[in-house]
């Protein structure tokens, strides 16, 4: 019999709105948690694996970007996307009592509060995309649509060329 797997908050939500999800285990003992990293540990292909990442204006104004592991978030479309002159990147120190997630485990989905949320265009013609699922080591496969849906996200062109 197989061990039962710990539910995360982003999968318990998924569950809760009758999204249907694959989960992917892969293997955080080497360090290796950039997104090119899990996707090679998962036999996925770069272009269906995507980050989330996490920027900030001014004091306080958070925002959450999802884009395939191999590009760059592009600032200025970010901030354009979002409708803001200059967005940083959160600090790292700062992600965890921000979202409540750390780094290699951020996902859009079950954050402490619901941040705008862009996703990057090219997710929209994927039948399904694969983003973290609240934890290092655990990543989750869904229709871009359905991520969308459930974060409240819209589909920006937001990479840089």
């Amino acid at each position: 019999m197989m061990a039962k797997q710990k539910k995360t908050n982003a999968v318990r939500i998924l569950e809760s709105e009758r999204v249907a999800h694959e989960l992917m285990e892969y293997d955080i003992h080497d360090g290796q948690l950039d997104g090119v990293s899990v996707a090679e540990k998962t036999g996925q292909s770069v272009d269906l694996v995507f980050k989330t990442l996490v920027a900030i204006a001014g004091p306080r104004e958070l925002f959450v970007f999802i884009v395939p592991v191999a590009d760059e978030l592009d600032m200025k479309k970010a901030a354009k996307a979002v409708g803001v002159k200059k967005l940083d990147m959160l600090p790292l120190k700062d992600l965890t009592k921000e979202t409540g997630y750390v780094r290699g485990g951020c996902s859009a989905v079950g954050m402490k509060k619901k941040y705008p949320t862009v996703i990057d265009v090219s997710a929209e013609e994927l039948d399904r995309m694969i983003v973290s699922a609240g934890k290092p080591g655990l990543q989750m496969k869904l229709a871009p649509a359905d991520l969308a849906r459930v974060v409240g996200a819209s589909f920006k062109d937001i990479v840089k060329e």
